[in-house]
């Protein structure tokens, strides 16, 4: 009996420690989910926190129970080893991330808004951290990149001032190379793209294939863009009663005289009038638009801050005025601009 009590005694440190780890970390769960939406439950900060609480009360369970000096020691050592070996493993892709995302930042590769192709992932970004890119994709969804992964392989970076938008098609040998490239130069105009030109890419067996580029002014309206090349591409080749014979279609004819052409259609316009990219690219505009708000509230922070030191050497009053004047619309403009990046980042957030 005696023996029984005293190993009731020695456990009562271990009850102890564990009974002020379960109550550490409830409370601290509680004082993250208190008043917080679902979204913001389990964050980073709270899983850090929480996992170091896990930590101490397990060593001090450990150094709390009624074992020897040198077995508590091993124990110890041992958690360390182990925790150490995990760091180590862990780090490299950690830091490796951290380190690109802080190149991307420092070289300007990358911009909010920008179109970038990477591998098989394409989008538009919506967010540059120091771990991870997110870009939204042509499915609306988010897709979120290692900063590393962009450190490592090539990424196309879809220029403002423009790009070049493409089509292939294969086209028979019976149908001359100048009114094909007349066609095609045709379907570029109409849909909108300058300075078009045409490669011829490949003479099969059975066709010549060839390629129509244009130039792109607009580039937020990229995938519209060439929906619209083909569309177009496909009523000037019927228009001109010549038959599009991609991939392998072989000019036979064991079909009688019909020909592969439609008949003229005057229903609505559907491609050239869709232009999807506002809802596709939904949050990287509103992020595009926010990184520009926040430019311009450094600008005239830095404006209104070089005024006022003019201010005080201006000793004309007509022009001191002018000046005060100048100031205080800029404030109202850094004030409103400041109002309307609160509330973009609100509505940013009701995007995840």
């Amino acid at each position: 009996m005696e023996t029984f009590l005293n190993l009731l005694t020695s456990l009562v440190p271990a009850a102890l420690a564990v009974f002020f780890l379960i109550a550490a970390y409830m409370a601290t769960n509680w004082m993250f989910n208190r008043g917080t939406s679902k979204r913001r439950r389990g964050s980073v900060t709270q899983q850090i926190l929480l996992s170091l609480i896990v930590m101490i009360g397990i060593i001090m369970i450990i150094l709390s129970l009624p074992i020897s000096t040198a077995t508590k020691g091993q124990i110890t050592s041992l958690i360390g080893i182990v925790l150490s070996a995990a760091f180590a493993l862990s780090s490299t892709t950690f830091l490796g991330n951290a380190l690109a995302g802080i190149m991307n930042r420092s070289i300007k590769h990358l911009q909010v808004g920008d179109f970038i192709r990477v591998q098989e992932y394409f989008g538009k970004v919506s967010d540059l951290g120091l771990f991870h890119t997110e870009i939204q994709n042509e499915n609306r969804d988010l897709t979120t990149l290692p900063n590393l992964l962009l450190a490592t392989n090539p990424v196309r970076v879809i220029r403002n001032s423009g790009t070049i938008i493409s089509t292939t098609c294969s086209l028979g040998y019976d149908v001359g190379r100048k009114k094909i490239e007349a066609c095609l130069f045709e379907a570029a105009e109409k849909a909108g793209l300058t300075d078009p030109f045409v490669y011829i890419t490949e003479l099969g067996d059975f066709s010549v294939v060839y390629k129509i580029h244009g130039l792109l002014a607009d580039t937020e309206r990229n995938i519209t863009a060439t929906s619209r090349l083909n569309a177009m591409v496909l009523d000037a080749l019927h228009a001109a009663k010549i038959e599009i014979v991609s991939p392998t279609f072989m000019n036979q004819r064991q079909v009688g005289d019909t020909v592969f052409i439609p008949r003229k259609e005057r229903s609505k316009d559907f491609i050239m009038d869709s232009a999807p990219e506002s809802l596709i690219f939904d949050k990287a505009q509103q992020a595009e638009t926010l990184e520009k708000k926040q430019e311009r509230v450094v600008s005239l922070t830095e404006n209104i801050a070089t005024m006022k030191a003019k201010l005080k050497d201006i000793d004309n009053l007509e022009e001191k005025e002018k000046t005060k004047t100048r100031i205080t619309k800029w404030e109202e403009m850094l004030k409103r601009t400041r109002e309307n990046i609160k509330e973009e980042k609100e509505r940013l957030k009701e995007k995840d």
